[in-house]
């Protein structure tokens, strides 16, 4: 059961926090990314991402020698592997970094080593990856043809954290173990208990990976719900935060607050992996996705009508006035804009609108390619300069703007933060 040495492939949001985990109980651990920037930044002792409390797990990890990131996969006892799953045309599951990532350390492989994928994937995924091994390394033998006598032995550990508090959920939160057999599960529970507080749940493979894609679906249709509330009240001239505030009064309703849409790597893609798996049965699933991805479009709606209002009543062209976007990222007090609604709705705003596109987005530095044609801005510049303020995202010093300070009479609030 001893692991001296473990390596994390995949250093983004997940891996890295995950490594600095395992280097921060005095572990031996290599990181692996295809990113040179990534590497070069952690080897320095830095974090290339947004974390509370990472940069300092980070810094102190490289400074003892127990964490150094490298570009190529070395040998190692446990093998973590924690890279993106997004999904293709009609919303199927693209497996190409998982694979590329599987061939990669193939040619490493040694006899007792433990490989756990990390990343969501739809049902099936773990086999598909022995398989894979298998192929590649015919002088060893893997769970599915050696049982529990298997030279490597493999399992499926989805995460379960949330961003902003990944150093803190990443230590406490249980984890559900799926082995291919009870010894890897077994291996693979030893693993995580050098540094989990929580409880290492265990079941198959098969079940482990199902359900990572059921808990993000459960909140998909949670979210789908009180986003659809918001659409009916809009037209019932209805306030749907007090309508909220007021239903959750009730001992047995908890409705969440609507938004712009569902973004991340993970509500926003895990629930398409079980309609493409089981497109007749998974209709409720399929609804509240379909709901949720067409939210950012009617909040491009409800902008293009408040500018018509605002030309309205100024007088003057489009192409003279100013809309800032507040917030870019999925979620408040994060830098992650993977498949975020207040990037698409940002990006669609600039394209329509012949004037100014101003974007306020303080975990930035610089705007991504796609925002090319939009203007980062500090939140004071984008108060006193925009003639419409679009609430995307609600972060903690958005939301503590004073009301008096919002001068503005044209704003859409996509969170109720300035209602």
């Amino acid at each position: 059961m001893n692991f001296s040495t473990i390596s994390v492939i995949g250093l983004g949001y997940i891996g890295l926090p995950t490594a600095a985990a395992f280097a921060s109980r005095q572990k031996q651990v290599i990181g692996v990314d295809i990113n040179a920037h990534a590497v070069d930044t952690i080897n320095r002792g830095e974090i290339h991402i947004v974390e509370p409390e990472l940069d300092l797990v980070v810094k102190q990890a490289v400074q003892e020698g127990y964490l150094r990131a490298s570009e190529v996969p070395v040998e190692a006892d446990a093998y973590l592997i924690a890279v993106p799953t997004p999904f293709q045309d009609a919303h199927a599951p693209d497996m190409r970094f998982v694979r590329a990532a599987t061939e990669s350390i193939a040619p490493v492989l040694k006899k007792g080593a433990l490989v756990i994928l990390e990343s969501t994937s739809p049902v099936g995924s773990t086999e598909q990856m022995a398989q894979w091994l298998a192929a590649l390394r015919p002088d060893l033998t893997f769970p599915q043809q050696a049982g529990d006598k298997a030279d490597v032995n493999i399992a499926y550990c989805p995460e379960r954290v949330l961003p902003g508090q990944v150093m803190v959920e990443l230590i406490k939160n249980d984890r559900v173990i799926g082995g291919m057999t009870p010894t890897c599960s077994t291996r693979a529970s030893a693993l995580y208990n050098i540094f989990l507080e929580g409880e290492c749940v265990v079941t198959n493979a098969r079940t482990a990976e199902m359900c990572k894609l059921t808990e993000n679906s459960f909140r998909d249709v949670n979210i789908a719900f009180a986003n659809e509330l918001s659409l009916i009240c809009a037209e019932q001239d209805i306030n749907v935060w007090e309508l909220i505030r007021l239903a959750n009064r009730h001992p047995r309703v908890n409705i969440l607050q609507p938004g712009p849409g569902v973004g991340g790597h993970c509500i926003a893609v895990d629930p398409w992996f079980i309609v493409s798996q089981n497109p007749q049965q998974a209709r409720l699933i399929r609804t509240a996705r379909e709901v949720n991805d067409y939210k950012p479009h009617w909040v491009i709606e409800r902008v293009k009508a408040t500018l018509a209002d605002c030309l309205v009543e100024s007088g003057r062209k489009a192409s003279e006035l100013t809309i800032a976007c507040f917030g870019l990222a999925f979620k408040p007090n994060i830098d992650d804009l993977r498949e975020s609604p207040a990037m698409e709705i940002t990006r669609l705003i600039a394209e329509w609108h012949s004037g100014t596109t101003l974007v306020v987005e303080p975990n930035i530095h610089q705007l991504p390619a796609s925002l090319a044609h939009c203007q980062l801005t500090e939140t004071q510049d984008a108060l006193k300069h925009a003639d419409i303020l679009v609430m995307l995202v609600d972060h903690a010093p958005f939301c503590a703007i004073a009301p008096e300070a919002i001068k503005q009479r044209w704003v859409v609030d996509t969170k109720g933060v300035w209602r």
